[in-house]
């Protein structure tokens, strides 16, 4: 049929029948068929019209013009049929080039790949030796460091020892000069001491040769006292003999009178002189008795001075002796110091050269760090090109991309005491590829295009899809599904934490690099048209989610737990691929802001139940679909893309769920749904003629996604519990069938709006 596609390409528009004008440049060869017409090319009009062509009857028994008009017709339906024939032998031959070129590319693809592992593994080998001597180097730079504090420690000691026998040393000197001042006073009182001593002796000399001088006077006065007594006495007897004589002789009385007148004159005066001799022996006498006092207190200041003077030289024997002490003991610290000096030296002198092959050691590890860095780098250049070449492959094989998320353990979730359920190897070629569980002893290995670990962040997990996003602005159908069992994060990684910015899940962050871009590629000419709807599966039946009609009498949105079927919404596919879901309602948006507030609309409006595995359990399949549609005024170019963001519900078992009512009639909607969609994927890896799409609502609204030219990943959510191992395990199996199967290569979608674009969906 024309119009449909062949061997999974679209067929070129044709010509108009002798020579009308060519539409673009991927219209057919032309062929030479009939000699009458020349070269003759088709479009699709004029092969409607060849086909609903009436003969012309003017007579209807004119049977020759018949056959003349029905033989014309013949030629050209030959003519039609082996431009047809022509044109199929040309497109299997470009077909074959096709398959020759890809297989070329996958050839080069695989010596490139061979060509990375080997680089990888001298990258490794390199690095593992590069880590080795850093680890090396490291050691020794700590070891130098702690020797290192070690001296900067002794010598801050021996420096904290000369601070304090600096300081002894100037309060032993400062002792010092006091007790030298101290000795040069005494020995000033000493010397002024001895002076007064000489003095005093001096005096006591010339106090002596007085005396006896004075003695000697004395004695010489006593014996003039006694020359006086004896002459006294010479004088008495001279009386008697002169009473004698006067008696015996009157006649020389007056004689007598005379000489007795003139001895009592001469004893007067010889009494006179007697007193005056005994006053001055009484004044020499007080005078002896003062200077023996004088003489006597001279002794006694001269004892005390002597003890004073013996005090004296006892103190300044004990000061000498500590002088002497002190001096010994500034000679040994003196000694310490010159040695503490000497160490110092020594210490400066390891120091320098400790340092010198520090300096040394940092440059080898600065230069190691440089190689390190630039091996990374390679890695990472590496890495991105291998990751690059492996989205070619998965493109030109049409592969679903499959990452896998496992999510932390939560605060009432025991890990197991047999070990962990999840593990990742630690090869170069599995590294953050690669997942393993183990089941009741049993290790099961898998392998994805990316694994996240629990402590992956929101950020690094959108990083890996940020350029599939970015492949809506450039005109690809885009489609990310989570899947996986109940409570494994699915909601949590396309939705994120509400209130959390750092948290915002795939959904927020893909609308803001969405518009940034949109904003970008405004100077260089692009104008973008953005489209949201939003919808969910619940018990087999589409609902709306930004729906008006759903409101209560005051107006506001109500919350949907069981719902009743309102509109019924059908799902169409067209011949170009795009699928429309009747009465759907579609918002136009310019900012992130507005389609925030229609994403918490729809969560409002989303159907949600609490059961044993999760509080907020989602019991519906969400759909977020963005459709871009853009043009460059200045080239006229026009591209539209699709982005949809699925939030699957979570699979359940019965048994753990704890499901009744209502809550049972939708874990058994959605296990069929999955069990339906694991049924597609089983036809799609096996390449069955038959895919079952329409099973169910869910599988026939992914239908281009799973089977058409559309760009799809998957996340799978696994839990790290013990109790959920055996879930975890059906997930892993699954997604890695999943990520076997081929759906098609992707095709960038660069026509014009179609009429009907509000109601295209995927």
């Amino acid at each position: 049929m024309v119009g449909t596609p062949i061997n999974g390409r679209t067929r070129p528009a044709f010509g108009v029948v002798n020579g009308g004008h060519d539409l673009g440049p991927s219209s057919a060869p032309p062929s030479n068929a009939g000699s009458d017409y020349g070269i003759i090319e088709f479009t699709r009009e004029d092969v409607e019209a060849l086909l609903n062509e009436k003969a012309k009857r003017k007579d209807r028994f004119n049977y020759k013009e018949r056959c003349e008009n029905m033989m014309d017709y013949i030629k050209r339906l030959k003519v039609c049929i082996r431009w047809f024939q022509d044109l199929e032998i040309s497109y299997s031959l470009e077909q074959e080039k096709l398959k020759s070129s890809l297989e070329l590319a996958q050839q080069k693809c695989k010596e490139i790949e061979l060509l990375l592992k080997i680089k990888e593994d001298e990258l490794n080998s390199i690095i593992v030796e590069m880590r080795r001597n850093c680890t090396s180097l490291q050691e020794k730079l700590v070891k130098e460091e702690s020797e290192k504090t070690a001296a900067a420690e002794n010598l801050v000691k021996e420096r904290e020892a000369r601070l304090n026998f600096e300081r002894s040393q100037n309060t032993l000197q400062e002792d010092l000069g006091r007790a030298q001042r101290d000795l040069q006073s005494a020995n000033q009182k000493i010397s002024s001491l001895n002076d007064m001593y000489k003095r005093l002796q001096d005096y006591i000399t010339s106090l002596q040769q007085y005396n006896g001088k004075l003695h000697s006077e004395l004695s010489s006065v006593e014996t003039e006292l006694k020359q006086v007594e004896k002459e006294k006495a010479t004088v008495v007897e001279n009386l008697t003999m002169l009473k004698g004589q006067l008696t015996l002789s009157m006649s020389s009385q007056e004689e007598a009178t005379k000489q007795k007148d003139a001895l009592a004159s001469e004893v007067g005066s010889l009494r006179v002189e007697l007193q005056q001799v005994r006053d001055d022996r009484d004044r020499q006498l007080s005078q002896v008795q003062t200077l023996t006092s004088e003489l006597e207190k001279s002794k006694g200041s001269t004892e005390k001075s002597c003890s004073e003077l013996n005090n004296l030289t006892i103190k300044t024997n004990e000061v000498e002796a500590k002088c002497a002490l002190q001096d010994e003991r500034i000679k040994m610290l003196q000694e310490k110091l010159t040695i503490a000096e000497e160490k110092l030296q020594v210490s400066d002198i390891s120091a320098s050269e400790t340092r010198t092959e520090f300096e040394g050691q940092q440059k080898l590890v600065y230069e190691l760090q440089r190689r390190l860095e630039d091996a990374e780098y390679k890695v990472i250049v590496g890495e991105k090109l291998r990751k690059e070449l492996h989205n070619t492959i998965l493109e030109l094989k049409g592969n679903i991309r499959v990452f896998c998320r496992v999510r932390p353990l939560l605060p009432d979730e025991v890990c197991s005491t047999e070990g962990k359920v999840i593990s990742y190897p630690t090869s170069m070629e599995a590294s953050g590829r690669g997942i393993e569980l183990t089941q009741s002893g049993q290790k099961h290995s898998f392998t994805f295009d990316k694994v996240f670990a629990p402590d992956a962040l929101q950020e690094e997990v959108f990083i890996e899809i940020s350029q599939l996003v970015q492949s809506a602005l450039d005109g690809y159908k885009v489609c990310i599904f989570a899947y996986g069992q109940t409570g494994s994060g699915k909601t949590y990684t396309m939705m994120g934490r509400p209130g959390h910015p750092e948290e915002k899940g795939l959904i927020p962050r893909s609308l803001e690099q969405i518009f940034q871009a949109k904003q970008s590629q405004k100077p260089q000419g692009w104008k973008y048209e953005m489209q949201v709807s939003m919808l969910e599966i619940y018990n087999e039946t589409i609902r709306d989610l930004l729906s008006t009609n759903k409101s209560s009498s005051d107006g506001t949105p109500t919350r949907v737990e069981n719902g009743t079927p309102g509109k019924q919404y059908s799902i169409k596919h067209d011949a170009n691929g795009n699928t429309h879901v009747s009465e759907l309602t579609v918002v136009d948006v310019q900012s992130v802001k507005e389609v925030a507030f229609l994403l918490n609309q729809a969560a409002n409006s989303r159907s949600v139940g609490k059961t044993q595995m999760n509080e907020q359990s989602s019991r519906s399949h969400f759909v977020f679909t963005l459709r871009i549609y853009g043009v460059n005024e200045s080239t006229d170019q026009q591209v539209q893309g699709i982005l949809n963001l699925i939030d699957l519900a979570g699979s359940e078992r019965l048994s753990r769920s704890g499901s009744t009512g209502d809550r049972l009639k939708e874990t058994q909607a959605i296990n069929k749904s999955l069990s339906s969609l694991s049924d597609v994927i089983f036809a799609l890896a096996k390449k069955e003629d038959h895919i079952p799409f329409r099973n169910s609502k869910l599988t026939y609204l992914l239908q281009p996604c799973l089977g058409g030219d559309s760009k799809t990943l998957m996340f799978v959510n696994i839990s790290p519990d013990q109790a959920s191992a055996g879930e975890s395990l059906c997930s892993l199996r699954f997604a890695s069938r999943v990520n076997a199967c081929e759906i098609g290569t992707p095709r960038r979608h660069t026509n014009g709006r179609p009429i009907e674009s509000r109601l295209t969906y995927f």
